[in-house]
């Protein structure tokens, strides 16, 4: 768990995969039945259309987007001698309303469920889920960006290069109820966590895909300050720190990030303190990956 000293880098692991998983070993159940339950409280369900309207006068750009929404996983294995696991994501649907109006609101833990069951604990909020990488440059660094000032949430803090797989991205406005597509659509679905990504980190850090190998998933965290959940991925770039520090000046997507930094496992130790909890969390996956990669 993470240091109490900042109750904003807290987090929970909700899943770990140290192995890694490839694509083959990671699939999605798209489905309604993971989408939020409203909370039976109406004075609460209402606030979530008080906040959203005082945000939209506070600042008419913003975008009411859709976005997957977490609503838990299964594991089950193969029988097979070497007993691989695989990873199936439940996923609903919800949007950027829905967040800022349950999990940004200053009431979020009365969204709360007590419950052992995380989905259940979080059946009332919107918990859309973020994506973040692990990048190890070719001389084994490893990338953080730190948040621009004019963000939201978490300004100045670091985190790894990230956001959110998209629904819009595969034409997903709503669910479908056409029963023969859904195994093609649970497919796409799957194949955009990974797809995702990897667009996250070339518009974040302004490093090509072809120098990124196949992300491998190791595992979902969530912050404990309004329950916001993130998928993790590793994946290596084949270039060097000096050469990402290049490309990053010249990426398309400065507005979120000030700051390139790509550091040794050591300092990242350091620097994972000042994380939002989700991203604190991710370093978390990442070292238990390394542990398990080591033997240890």
């Amino acid at each position: 768990m993470a240091a109490a000293a900042d109750p904003g880098t807290a987090y929970k692991l909700l899943l770990s995969c140290p192995a890694g998983l490839p694509r083959s070993r990671v699939s999605v159940k798209f489905d309604q039945s993971f989408d939020r339950i409203p909370h039976p409280d109406a004075a609460l369900e209402e606030s979530i259309s008080e906040i959203w309207n005082r945000r939209l006068h506070q600042n008419p750009a913003l975008y009411n987007g859709t976005k997957f929404r977490y609503g838990g996983h299964g594991v089950h294995y193969k029988d097979e001698p070497n007993q691989e696991y695989y990873v199936s994501l439940h996923l609903g649907l919800t949007d950027y309303r829905t967040f800022v109006g349950t999990n940004l609101n200053p009431l979020w833990q009365k969204f709360l469920v007590l419950a052992e069951d995380d989905s259940v604990h979080c059946q009332h909020t919107s918990n859309p889920l973020g994506n973040g990488a692990i990048v190890e440059t070719s001389d084994g660094k490893i990338i953080v960006l730190q948040r621009s000032d004019n963000v939201g949430e978490f300004p100045g803090y670091y985190v790894f290069p990230g956001g959110h797989s998209e629904p819009q991205e595969l034409g997903i406005l709503a669910h479908q109820t056409d029963e023969k597509d859904l195994a093609l659509l649970n497919e796409r679905v799957s194949q955009e966590m990974f797809d995702g990504i990897i667009r996250e980190v070339v518009e974040e850090t302004g490093v090509p895909a072809s120098s990124l190998t196949e992300p491998v998933f190791i595992g979902v965290s969530r912050r404990e300050m309004n329950v916001r959940p993130t998928a993790f991925f590793f994946t290596k770039c084949n270039i060097d720190s000096t050469g990402v520090y290049e490309l990053y000046s010249r990426a398309q997507d400065g507005y979120e990030s000030t700051q390139l930094y790509a550091v040794s496992e050591e300092e990242l130790q350091g620097i994972s303190k000042r994380m939002p909890g989700c991203h604190h969390g991710g370093f978390a996956l990442y070292e238990l990956m390394r542990n398990a990669a080591k033997g240890v």
